[in-house]
Parts: C-alpha cells; sequence; structure tokens
C-alpha cells in the first residue's frame, strides 16, 4: 500500500508542483492531516482488519460509509439536514450490500481478533467519513491533483515505515503481474479514483457520495459473474437493484431544490 501511495504521489508531483504555492503552507499542512484520515489511517486499519475478519463482512462493515458521511456532515456541516431521503438512500445502500453478501456472513466465528477487525473496518469507514465532509467544507478551493498528490506523499511515509518495521521478514515477489498490479493500482485506483472523486465532491450532496461508493462492490460481484464466470444469482440481482435504488435515490434532487442550488438531495 505505502509503494502504491508512493507512486501515485511521484506520478502527479510534476503537476502539482506549480500550484503548491498557491495555497499556502498551512493549507498544505491541512492536506497532509487530510491525506492521514483519508488514506493512511483507513489503509492502515484496513489491512490489519481484514486478517481477521472475511472479505464479506468488511465490505458489510464499511459499507456503513454512507451512514458515517451523513452523520459526520451533520456534526461539522449544520446545514446538512438528516432528511429521510438520505436516510433512505444509506439504508438501501446498505441492505444491497448485506443481500450481495449474505451467503458467506453467516461463517464468521467471534472472537477477539475478529472483534477487534471488524473495528477497525469500523473505524477506517469513519475516518473517511471525516476526510470527505472535510474537504467538501474547507478544500474545495485546491485543485483536485494537488490534493491526490500531497495526501498520498504524506501518509505512503507512515505506511513504507510500519512496513520496514512489522514486515522486514516478509518475502518480497517482484514479479511482472505484482510490478503491473502495483502501477494499476497506483494509477487507475488511486490517482485517477482520487482525481475524480475530489473533483466530484464540490458538485455532489454527501448522500450521493455515499452511495456512489457502494457501487464498488456491486461492481466487485458484477465482474466475478462476467470475468470468472460466477452464478448470477437472486442475491445478486436484489443486492443490485437496492444499490443502484439508494444511489439514484440519492441523486435524484427536487426541481426545488435544484433551482435554489441546495445541496440537499
Amino acid at each position: 500500500v505505502g509503494t502504491r501511495m508512493l507512486l501515485a504521489g511521484v506520478v502527479l508531483l510534476p503537476f502539482a508542483r506549480s500550484r503548491g504555492g498557491a495555497v499556502g503552507a498551512r493549507t498544505l499542512w491541512h492536506i497532509v492531516g487530510l491525506g492521514c484520515l483519508q488514506i493512511g489511517f483507513p489503509f492502515g486499519m484496513m489491512f490489519v482488519g481484514q486478517q481477521w475478519i472475511p472479505s464479506s463482512w468488511s465490505a458489510l462493515l464499511f459499507s456503513t460509509f454512507p451512514v458515517w458521511l451523513l452523520l459526520v456532515g451533520r456534526v461539522l456541516m449544520p446545514a446538512q439536514h438528516l432528511t429521510p431521503r438520505k436516510l433512505l438512500a444509506a439504508a438501501l445502500g446498505l441492505a444491497g450490500v448485506v443481500a450481495l453478501q449474505h451467503t458467506q456472513l453467516g461463517a464468521l466465528e467471534v472472537s477477539g481478533p475478529t472483534l477487534l477487525g471488524g473495528l477497525l473496518i469500523l473505524g477506517s469507514a469513519g475516518f473517511v467519513s471525516v476526510a470527505n465532509v472535510l474537504v467538501k467544507r474547507h478544500m474545495t478551493h485546491v485543485p483536485p491533483h494537488l490534493l491526490v498528490c500531497v495526501q498520498t506523499l504524506s501518509s505512503a511515509v507512515p505506511l513504507l515505515a510500519l512496513s520496514f518495521l512489522l514486515e522486514a521478514d516478509a518475502p518480497l515477489r517482484w514479479t511482472p503481474r505484482a510490478l503491473f498490479a502495483i502501477a494499476w493500482l497506483a494509477l487507475a485506483a488511486t490517482v485517477v479514483t482520487y482525481v475524480l472523486l475530489y473533483w466530484l465532491i464540490p458538485r455532489l450532496s454527501l448522500s450521493a457520495l455515499g452511495a456512489m461508493a457502494l457501487l464498488d462492490t456491486l461492481v466487485a460481484v458484477v465482474l466475478g459473474v462476467v470475468v470468472l464466470r460466477e452464478p448470477l444469482t437472486a442475491s445478486l440481482l436484489v443486492g443490485g437493484t437496492l444499490i443502484l435504488s439508494a444511489a439514484a435515490l440519492a441523486n435524484f434532487a427536487l426541481p426545488a431544490q435544484q433551482s435554489a442550488g441546495l445541496d440537499e438531495a
């Protein structure tokens, strides 16, 4: 993860250098802090937590992100009201993830490590929601590529340090496939994804951002059907319908709201 973030930051560095001085040193330090909340803490917590709980439970617990986003947004941005539409969209999205993963959810044996792993995944979702709300409130004037560059470079340092401390004995296999995977994760799944995220944050409501994040799980399951020839089950159809309904509901704004320019969808 640290290598992925370092590569992403280095790729963006030539584009971000010209804009770094324009935002000021104080803003840059704030972006470094946001990098810890958005990438450093959550990725580290998810990496550790996923060692103790199945991926299905990890997906379910992180799918509470829309709920966290609404609650944090209500606290940090009082104008963001908890409307029935927002709460319904979050509930539909969470139900959709449960439908997608329900066949594997019953296989978990509760123990100390599994509880700790679950708390780490929940905490990571909370940290990401706080970061997104803070970006929406304070950082919409900062170019997206500068946000991503500073955050990835600043989060790569602690992640790599922890890797050297805790994984010094782990074998390294720099095969062509491994190098391609890291390059893909750094460029497509980090640079492109996060630049688009920060471009969208000022343009979408918090409920819409939360619902769209759940599409990751749906896309992963659909790819499993298309690429890996996994069976097309009723749970996929139901879960996909619920998640898409949540995204549509969260992105739907009444004409009066659109004309007033309110972020209440």
